[in-house]
């Protein structure tokens, strides 16, 4: 990335650090559809002691982790409980329906945040009417809400409500290390309410590629046979599984900045005369408003001064932090923003 390019339309953009191409480089490997890859391995036990799970499954991509775990714990003609905003809704192309042939109850969370009381009314009786409601998906951080975050204390009433009503419950946790970083939750609390978790480590985490599904050693060993169907086996991963390794182990921490970072974008937007609005900033996402119709308009404009984002409606307009913006790039964004 160079000065006249600061690309801020999302956290998937990052290139491998030196130490961690250093790590791929060096990663011992074998062919992981035998079971032969240790360093994928090292890397599903990593993550599944960290969140105090029984087994964990490397997969491509998010989506695929995912899309799995809803495969894992409905069956067709069920029901998945989600907020409107879910990105396993908005931004996976209909895989629910396509992969697992279930329907979606869609929900209208505070800035994408669900709660048992929003939850509850939807959950369908047994009528032959009606799917089975058998799934509930929470996502956090919240993409579409600007990053929010759930706190444990939100989450354990919702998993008490899913425990008594026989529902199983499904974290999407594309940036949980975010979230994990501003509430400051243990994630090993986190197993005790979830079936299964989805960790994505190519978004804040700064890996270039690969997001690991944590379950039981039940659900886990079902679930490699659907990332089988999928196409999601992968040989040699290790070079791969080295570089979430490495992003675990030395990028945690610094997410603060990225946090930081998205808090000084915010104040001068505030301070800008085409800004309507500004969502809270929690995390590393920071999603303002324009005047309906002209989000467009000022992403083309940010764009033709050097700074990069994405709309998220007509009238919205998301900027993502992370490792490859150094605090010059930011003040450099900063000066960009306040004399569009």
């Amino acid at each position: 990335m160079n000065k006249a390019f600061l690309d801020f339309r999302s956290d998937t953009v990052t290139k491998p650090t030196a130490g961690m191409l250093d790590a791929m480089m060096s990663a011992k490997v074998g062919d992981d559809v035998f079971g032969e890859d240790e360093t994928v391995h090292a890397l599903e036990t990593k993550l599944a002691a960290t969140f105090n799970m029984e087994a964990g499954l490397f997969c491509p991509s998010g989506t695929m982790t995912n899309q799995i775990g809803i495969k894992c714990f409905t069956q067709p003609m069920d029901e998945v409980i989600c907020d409107q905003t879910a990105h396993v809704y908005r931004y996976e192309i209909g895989g629910i329906a396509f992969h697992s042939a279930a329907s979606v109850r869609l929900l209208h969370g505070e800035r994408g945040i669900l709660t048992p009381e929003l939850i509850e009314p939807e959950i369908n009786e047994d009528n032959i009417h009606y799917p089975n409601s058998s799934l509930v998906v929470l996502e956090n951080t919240v993409n579409k809400g600007g990053g929010s975050c759930y706190t444990l204390s939100q989450i354990a009433p919702i998993h008490h409500l899913c425990n008594i009503k026989g529902l199983k419950l499904h974290l999407d946790g594309a940036r949980i290390f975010n979230a994990l970083t501003t509430t400051g939750d243990h994630p090993h609390d986190y197993g005790k309410y979830f079936d299964g978790i989805s960790v994505c480590l190519s978004k804040g985490l700064g890996a270039p590629v690969g997001s690991v599904l944590l379950a039981s050693k039940e659900t886990i060993h079902k679930a490699r046979k659907i990332r089988k169907a999928f196409g999601g086996g992968m040989r040699q991963a290790g070079f791969l599984a080295a570089a979430g390794i490495y992003a675990l182990d030395h990028h945690i921490e610094r997410l603060k900045e990225d946090h930081n970072h998205a808090k000084d974008l915010a104040i001068a937007l505030s301070r800008t005369s085409y800004v309507k609005s500004i969502m809270p900033v929690e995390t590393n996402i920071l999603i303002f408003e324009v005047e309906q119709g002209t989000a467009q308009k000022i992403v083309n404009q940010l764009r033709e001064k050097g700074l990069h984002c994405s709309t998220t409606s007509a009238s919205t307009i998301r900027l993502v932090t992370h490792l490859d913006l150094t605090p010059a790039m930011i003040d450099q964004a900063i000066e960009i923003i306040l004399h569009l």
